[in-house]
């Protein structure tokens, strides 16, 4: 009996395996003239959407966070206000994005960028409140952002012992 349970797992996990979906999307931007391509990756936290990608050889990582009113999905296309990416869930944002009445909720951006490796030196940058938009366009299940915005940049350095 033991055996037959033990068979009928491992014939389940590997099944499982192999029916995994291919993930065939890829998430192009530029950087200061510098293309980062990676595999982005969509993340709900609470009420709120991550796209993130990473990459390395150097370490890049890009995460837009995305906030819509109903807190659900993002399935219709519209604008998002981009906003302070280090603390964007604000009320003050909210209440700004809501009274322009253009935009269907809000957005922050950070970009990290490994400057001297390995994970000793880093150049962090977050969206600022510059009235910038971020654009989203829903083609065929498929999410395509548009977006022009200034980072707010600082230097990070690991320390030594």
């Amino acid at each position: 009996m033991k055996i037959l349970f033990f068979f009928i797992t491992i014939l389940f996990a590997s099944s499982i395996s192999f029916g995994q979906i291919q993930k065939d999307h890829i998430m192009a931007i530029m950087v200061d003239g510098k293309e980062f391509k990676s595999q982005p990756q969509q993340l709900k936290v609470g009420a709120y959407r991550y796209i993130t990608a990473s990459a390395s050889k150097p370490d890049q990582n890009l995460r837009i966070w995305i906030a819509a009113w109903d807190g659900g999905m993002i399935t219709e296309s519209g604008s998002y206000l981009i906003v302070n990416g280090d603390n964007p869930d604000t009320k003050q944002n909210f209440k700004k994005a809501q009274d322009l009445g253009k935009y269907k909720g809000i957005a922050a951006v950070k970009y990290v960028l490994e400057t001297k490796s390995p994970r000793m030196e880093y150049h962090v940058g977050y969206s600022t409140n510059n009235d910038e938009a971020l654009n989203v366009k829903i083609e065929d299940g498929y999410l395509q952002f548009d977006l022009n915005c200034n980072l707010d940049g600082t230097w990070w350095k690991e320390r030594s012992s």
